[in-house]
């Protein structure tokens, strides 16, 4: 099950490449940011582009500001096989992954990052996705699958996603875009020491 609220972009105001106020699910943190239809034109990603295979019908962009940063804290689960006691014998794997790209020869892009915190909000662990650059899009508007699987460190209770779309060189838009962003918990077989 995907811990994310809203990883597609699809909730909430949007569809044009107008900034939006709020985004469901995540808070603001800076910039104004976009959630644009595929179906836009204009140069923003479509349905033909590189992207999600069973993409929904909008993804996250940066809007107008240089920098846009959205953030989500998601409590991990207190029982049953990804809890607390699993987590803490080091038997639960977390796979984050996310679509992220930009716009042709343009350096904009997309990072996302996934903190887990202990109890008392203390960083424990790290993951970080992206960005993907224009040379590895192939120079092609469009978003490309990054992924990250590793150990849920014990003692973690949340996790915190953030997203930044950075506008690299000139023009209006940011164009860093992502979508279909996902958290999701594994129990394993064995504990890791």
């Amino acid at each position: 099950m995907n811990l994310v609220v809203n990883g597609d972009a699809e909730s909430g105001p949007g569809g044009t490449a107008d900034p939006v106020a709020s985004v469901t699910g995540w808070r603001i943190a800076q910039g104004a940011p976009a959630l644009i239809a595929y179906s836009l034109g204009g140069g923003y990603p479509t349905p033909a582009d590189p992207g999600p295979e069973r993409r929904g019908s909008r993804f996250f962009s940066g809007g107008t500001s240089p920098r846009t940063a959205l953030v989500q804290d998601v409590a991990l689960p207190a029982d049953g096989p990804t809890g607390r006691a699993a987590v803490d014998a080091g038997r639960v794997r977390f796979t984050a992954t996310a679509w992220l790209g930009g716009y042709a020869a343009q350096q904009d892009g997309a990072r996302l990052s996934v903190e887990f915190r202990d109890g008392a909000g203390t960083p424990v662990a790290l993951a970080v996705l992206g960005p993907v650059t224009a040379e590895e899009r192939r120079l092609r508007t469009g978003l490309l699958e990054r992924a990250a699987t590793a150990a849920v460190p014990p003692g973690a209770r949340t996790a915190r996603l953030l997203l930044v779309l950075t506008r690299s060189g000139g023009g209006p838009s940011n164009d860093g875009y992502a979508d279909a962003i996902s958290l999701t918990l594994a129990p394993t077989a064995g504990g890791s020491r």
